[in-house]
């Protein structure tokens, strides 16, 4: 009998040591389930400004979870246009931090995305495996991650995104020579002609970061903007001498980052898919995470502030992109100078100024700085995955230079966009860090030499 109650007293210990077990999640998870996303917008083929849309949405579910935790992360809410307060975490319950994170994470994207099921898949081989080491745990993390990510969802259905899901095509300006006009290949129209009108997260309003204006067009050959307009055809020609040798190419072609690419040959047609350019700057950002072997809170604060940066980066210049409504080199270029000229990246779907990969990376790399410090050695490897060699940088700044200066070796835009895309993008990344009060703790900027 004494021997019936020793075997079920060490069984019971046994259950209840099972229970208590903590299940483990470390930053990686977070950079996976990051990278999850990613592919899956990549296969979906989403434009620009819409995949900066999803990256935010589901980087602030997960930070808002952290936020209660009550470390050194600050709740969002009250700080980004009509966010409120997200539900309170019952204290009577297992609730892990992280699970629940990253729950909120993949339940938001996967409602942003097309391919639901991809995600899903990923997601339940997750759920299976946190379930096996604690079901309570599990289940008190998942049911509060669920109810942070419909507190997001109901907040991300009143930016005016549906609205402009309906509103009409960009009509484009004939009569005008200097008014944008769509290009080769495909002639596709004008992309997100009123991304302007969707909420931004924290600047006051789409116009507050308007660039400086374009030399004025013309062409006559010793006014700015058709010098503008040489240096665009010129740097082109010498691209193509120089061939594959060319580090011009090489740098053009590292941050192409368009998400669709068509090829025709012949009469067939064939799209290469790749990440945009916010993608390419989360990328970085997981790379800044992991060379400072940042924890899990502090991953998600970086992913969320850069994202929020992107996101309003990209709502920024889109605005002045269909004010200004500028015509395309390439267009130019083939009416009045050559008209067999190609440039060497193919010419994205929307109006020339100011230039997104300016803007977006000023804003980003700006918030990089900011959390990881000036100075910040890192190789990037972002681009492995589509043939592309690694690139070395001194610092997120020389990063964001070098994608600005990209546009014109690829012959999609004249100097003005891009340095003035550059200032735009700058300014606007020094708002986000100036205005965001995320109470980041002391050590949130570390230099990596």
């Amino acid at each position: 009998m004494k021997i019936v109650v020793f075997v079920s007293s060490v069984m019971l210990l046994n259950s209840c040591q099972k229970e208590e077990k903590e299940i483990q999640i470390t930053a990686d998870d977070y950079h996976r389930a990051v990278d999850k996303i990613t592919e899956v917008m990549v296969h979906d083929i989403f434009s620009p400004p819409v995949a900066s849309r999803i990256y935010n949405y589901s980087n602030i579910a997960a930070y808002e979870v952290i936020s209660q935790e009550g470390g050194n992360y600050k709740t969002l809410s009250n700080q980004l246009h009509d966010l409120k307060s997200v539900p309170a975490i019952d204290t009577t319950k297992s609730v892990n931090h992280k699970i629940a994170a990253l729950v909120a994470y993949l339940e938001v994207g996967k409602s942003l995305l097309f391919s639901e099921d991809r995600v899903e898949v990923y997601r339940d081989s997750l759920y299976n495996s946190w379930q096996l080491q604690n079901e309570k745990m599990f289940n008190d993390s998942k049911e509060y991650g669920l109810k942070v990510a419909e507190h997001i969802k109901t907040w991300y259905a009143t930016d005016n995104y549906a609205q402009t899901r309906t509103m009409p095509k960009f009509s484009v300006n004939t009569e005008d020579p200097s008014r944008w006009q769509p290009t080769p290949p495909d002639y596709m129209d004008g992309i997100e002609p009123h991304w302007k009108k969707i909420r931004p997260s924290i600047i006051d309003s789409s116009s507050q970061f308007k660039p400086a204006r374009y030399p004025d067009f013309s062409l006559e050959k010793d006014t700015p903007f058709y010098k503008e307009l040489m240096e665009t055809y010129e740097v082109g020609n010498l691209i193509k001498e120089e061939g594959e040798k060319s580090e011009k190419l090489e740098i053009a072609q590292f941050w192409d980052c368009n998400p669709y690419v068509s090829t025709h040959k012949g009469h067939l047609m064939f799209a290469t898919k790749k990440i945009t350019p916010g993608a390419h700057w989360i990328g970085i950002c997981k790379i800044a995470c992991k060379k400072t072997n940042s924890d899990f809170a502090k991953t998600v604060f970086a992913y969320t502030k850069t994202s929020i940066a992107i996101a309003d980066a990209f709502i920024s210049c889109w605005d002045e992109k269909y004010r200004s409504n500028l015509i395309r080199p390439e267009t130019l270029i083939n009416q009045h100078i050559d008209e067999n000229w190609t440039p060497v990246l193919q010419t994205p779907p929307f109006p020339e100024y100011t230039s997104g990969h300016s803007v977006v990376s000023g804003a980003a790399s700006t918030v990089l700085t900011n959390i990881f410090g000036d100075n910040f050695r890192f190789e990037d490897d972002t681009e492995l995955q589509y043939g592309l060699p690694v690139r070395s940088f001194t610092s997120f700044n020389q990063a964001a230079d070098e994608a600005a200066i990209s546009r014109l070796y690829g012959g999609i835009h004249y100097r003005a966009a891009i340095d003035l895309g550059l200032d735009q993008g700058r300014s606007l990344g020094a708002f986000v860090i100036g205005k965001l009060k995320m109470n980041t703790p002391n050590s949130e900027v570390v230099s990596a030499n």
